[in-house]
């Protein structure tokens, strides 16, 4: 099957085994999270059927932020394939930054990736990401412990209730926190998270006129709710605590509850990792009866920046990295639970994949995220943890650091908010906006 699954890429990518003679090399900046890491394991098959190598550069989350926009807006030229996001894409792809991916060959099949994820990579209908692997955010618990604490996990729960769970579960003696959510600084990390979850209590960024809407009772609400939570039921130092730190904690058995990307499901029921993977149930992110829950939509995709002289090597890259093939390769070798989720249609039909007990969450999540309305009051921008405007990563990078600020300690929630108020003023008047 490993064979096939190989011949089968090569013809479908009209890859030339002679490649090797003039050989070729292209470098990838991503993300370290685990089905990227999973993904240069393969990458061996990749340059065997093409003669193309390929140089990982390999970031943590707000560092490859950094270092990629850093590097597409300098013309630097260090990559020839970027790890990039909904966010980056749009505006990017508008900018004349990236290389549109189209003449895709037919048996990649554009048409198979979900409509949500190719939705939030394009610009103007030309795609110019292909989504790795897609995500929205969901509850991942600890179903001894619920049952432990005499309660029942509703499919779609609300905050109140995630409250009075993550108490009932916390166990102090036994290093067990009730509930493990992000912290850490940084637009796409700590402030992913809190801006999914003031959604639903009401919060937006800006309202209608852009003018920004820290200072309204709504961001208190949000804030006050998860300082409070987190203090009664988190981990020590949550304030520091992103995605990795978070999954860690989770695998480990130190986590009631967790509130985060769907896409680590695969990872905390996983058996080899998690020490609890027999025990974890799942459920639709809270919410707080104002009809918007806290779950956002995001992918991890892969896009070549233009001005690149590798970018045919590239786009081949990204057809072997994103295909219905490669999904399959990975299946035969570690099975239908660790396949890259929320990409393709496909992917959902398949019977195999229908019994991964987390498959119908995730697709659920994500369907029932929409980005266009992400707010309970109207809102002039498009994005469910972001608004997707030039400005909003910079805003965001501060304003979050002024809130993990308040999760440490150092200040309190008023004071964090109103620093939040007065610097996006600032910056959006600057802006022009």
């Amino acid at each position: 099957m490993y064979l096939k699954n190989a011949l089968r890429a090569a013809t479908a990518l009209t890859f030339v085994a002679t490649a090797a003679a003039h050989a070729q090399t292209i470098t990838i900046a991503t993300v370290n999270n685990g089905d990227m890491i999973r993904m240069q394991g393969y990458t061996d098959n990749f340059t065997e059927a093409t003669g193309i190598d390929v140089e990982w550069v390999t970031l943590e989350e707000n560092v490859l932020r950094q270092r990629v926009t850093t590097d597409i807006t300098t013309k630097g030229g260090q990559f020839d394939i970027m790890t990039i996001g909904m966010y980056e894409t749009p505006i990017w792809g508008a900018n004349g930054w990236l290389v549109p991916l189209d003449g895709l060959s037919e048996d990649y099949d554009v048409g198979d990736i979900l409509p949500a994820m190719s939705g939030g990579l394009s610009h103007e209908g030309t795609l110019y990401a292909a989504p790795f692997y897609g995500e929205s955010s969901m509850i991942m618990y600890r179903t001894d412990l619920m049952e432990k604490a005499g309660m029942e996990m509703p499919d779609a729960p609300t905050w109140e209730f995630i409250r009075e769970a993550a108490a009932a579960m916390t166990d102090r003696d036994a290093d067990i926190n009730g509930i493990c959510l992000r912290g850490k600084a940084g637009w796409g990390e700590g402030g992913a998270f809190i801006t999914a979850m003031s959604n639903s209590f009401g919060a937006r960024w800006f309202d209608e006129d852009w003018k920004p809407q820290f200072d309204q009772p709504e961001w208190a609400d949000t804030l006050n709710f998860y300082v409070g939570m987190m203090n009664e039921s988190g981990p020590a130092g949550y304030a520091t605590n992103g995605f990795n730190e978070n999954l860690s904690l989770f695998q480990q058995g130190k986590c009631g509850m967790w509130i985060d990307a769907t896409v680590a499901a695969s990872f905390v029921t996983n058996p080899t990792d998690s020490t609890v993977a027999d025990s974890v149930g799942f459920a639709l992110a809270p919410d707080t009866g104002l009809g918007k829950r806290s779950n956002w939509l995001w992918a991890w995709a892969l896009a070549i920046p233009a001005g690149t002289e590798q970018a045919d090597a590239a786009k081949q890259f990204i057809e072997w990295a994103t295909s219905k093939d490669y999904i399959e390769l990975v299946a035969e070798n570690e099975g239908w639970a660790n396949v890259p989720p929320g990409a393709r249609t496909s992917l959902y039909e398949n019977p195999d994949y229908q019994a991964v007990p987390f498959a119908k969450m995730t697709l659920e999540s994500i369907l029932s995220a929409d980005p266009n309305n992400p707010t309970v009051k109207p809102v002039p921008y498009v994005g469910i943890q972001f608004a997707a405007i030039p400005e909003f990563a910079g805003i965001a990078t501060q304003v979050s650091q002024e809130f993990s600020a308040v999760y440490a300690g150092q200040q309190t929630v008023e004071e964090a908010l109103a620093k939040a108020q007065a610097f996006t003023a600032e910056e959006m008047e600057a802006a022009g906006y």
